[in-house]
């Protein structure tokens, strides 16, 4: 016996209204991903999404460089087996932010080596912010764990016109 389905079994699916995006202020999300190799190329897939959610597309491929950068960096440099990575937007900017577990060095040579081995893995990003006329660092994360804590901050402006003033191949 066939079963018949009236539009009252099936799900509501409002058609009558375009989708709007989200307004740019709630832009505010966090992951908590593994330290692990695959971590880049999922926090690539999901700032794609997020951005194209909030009508920024024009921002992806800046900031999918720089945070996908910033992710391996701190996959690389943990002790923890995961990192955390926050997005917001505010200021007509895109703040990335990073937390890794790998404690700050009390010794300042061994502090000093460091810090020049991540501001070497991070010279990409910082070449990519400055492209785009933003801000960047690394520091204490101030966390009760303790950690380092990276960020970058990318305008709209200078991330939306990056791959077109021809700076991806720098």
């Amino acid at each position: 016996m066939p079963v018949a389905t009236t539009s009252a079994c099936l799900p509501y699916t409002p058609t009558d209204l375009p989708p709007v995006p989200p307004a740019l202020e709630s832009l505010t999300y966090s992951l908590t991903l593994p330290a692990a190799p695959q971590s880049p190329a999922i926090v690539r897939a999901t700032i794609r999404t997020v951005l194209d959610a909030h009508g920024l597309a024009d921002m992806a491929d800046a900031v999918v460089q720089v945070a996908s950068e910033l992710v391996a960096c701190a996959c690389r440099f943990t002790t923890s087996p995961e990192v955390y990575v926050c997005l917001r937007y505010g200021e007509d900017a895109l703040r990335v932010v990073l937390y890794d577990a790998h404690p700050r060095h009390q010794h300042p040579r061994l502090a000093a080596a460091c810090d020049a081995r991540r501001r070497s893995a991070l010279r990409l990003p910082a070449c990519v912010v400055r492209a785009c006329g933003g801000d960047w660092g690394f520091g204490d994360a101030r966390e009760p764990g303790g950690g380092t804590r990276m960020w970058a901050v990318l305008p709209r402006e200078g991330a939306s016109a990056y791959i077109t003033d021809g700076h991806t191949n720098e």
